[in-house]
């Protein structure tokens, strides 16, 4: 036996709706649901389709602006090791420089501080390329921290 309290909730104008609504849902045609969901589709596709240049083009922006995101980190760290490698000291003396100063230079090897000992006396820094050296690149790295007295 249903109790009374259920059936006044069965019977209240909110619940009525619902089971009409669910009895509609449920006593509808197979082959209308079929037809809406082709249509839902189909809808889904063509606005897929023509959002997809979009999406594409984000992409490509988002991948450039990436690239000079590093780009931009990598210059930024570029500078901080050049401000903080110039503000050690006073230039390192080609002349009287021991092998250790000469190595702290960036991207001097052992063996380019031993070639710079090794032909020594030098007039003017400009010298670690006449005399072969350093290469241009190698020289412009270190021509702000080196001096001849």
């Amino acid at each position: 036996m249903i109790s009374r309290r259920i059936l006044i909730l069965l019977c209240s104008p909110p619940c009525i709706g619902a089971l009409l609504l669910a009895s509609v849902g449920c006593n509808s045609n197979p082959q209308d649901q079929r037809s809406r969901e082709e249509r839902t589709r189909d809808e889904v596709a063509k606005a897929t389709e023509r959002a997809k240049p979009a999406v594409e083009e984000a992409g490509r922006k988002i991948d450039n602006a990436a690239h000079e995101a590093a780009r931009e980190a990598r210059a930024a760290a570029q500078g901080a090791r050049e401000g903080w490698q110039q503000g050690r000291s006073a230039p390192i003396d080609l002349n009287s420089a021991s092998e250790r100063d000469l190595l702290t230079l960036p991207g001097i090897s052992k063996t380019d501080a031993r070639k710079m000992i090794d032909r020594r006396p030098y007039s003017d820094k400009h010298d670690l390329l006449k005399k072969g050296i350093l290469s241009e690149s190698e020289y412009d790295t270190i021509r702000d921290r080196v001096t001849t007295r």
